[in-house]
């Protein structure tokens, strides 16, 4: 029986202070924290479980992948995102039309410089903000 991967059990994010990651994960976006332990914060992501981790390299330089998070609504999203301390570098645009949907995103960064966003597979001919 050939071997297939298809889920992600855990993907790392790495920081330089782990108390203020700790917070924006759980405060301002909303991630229900598993636990800490020393310098590591485990949050679930909707059955990722998401692991933070104070980088010791000095001096620190963002290197994690971007996490693409999917919302029902990328304007409702960013609106409540910014009223809980999220920055956005964007404003929500169209990535990709696609043949039976649109690829909307925007973009912000955690406290560290981590890049991340919110991705909406909207309706085709959807406008952002309409």
């Amino acid at each position: 029986m050939p071997v297939v991967l298809h889920q992600i059990g855990q993907v790392a994010v790495t920081v330089d202070d782990i108390d203020t990651a700790e917070r924006f994960y759980e405060q301002s976006l909303g991630f229900r924290k598993l636990y800490r332990f020393g310098d590591l914060v485990f949050f679930d992501c909707a059955g990722v479980r998401l692991l933070i981790e104070r980088e010791q390299k000095q001096p620190f330089t963002p290197t994690s992948s971007v996490l693409y998070f999917r919302t029902p609504d990328i304007m409702v999203s960013m609106r409540e995102l910014k009223t809980r301390g999220v920055s956005f570098i964007d404003t929500p645009h169209l990535i990709a039309p696609m043949e039976d949907h649109d690829l909307w995103m925007v973009f912000f960064k955690d406290p560290a410089g981590n890049t991340m966003a919110l991705m909406q597979e909207a309706p085709k001919g959807y406008t952002a903000g309409a």
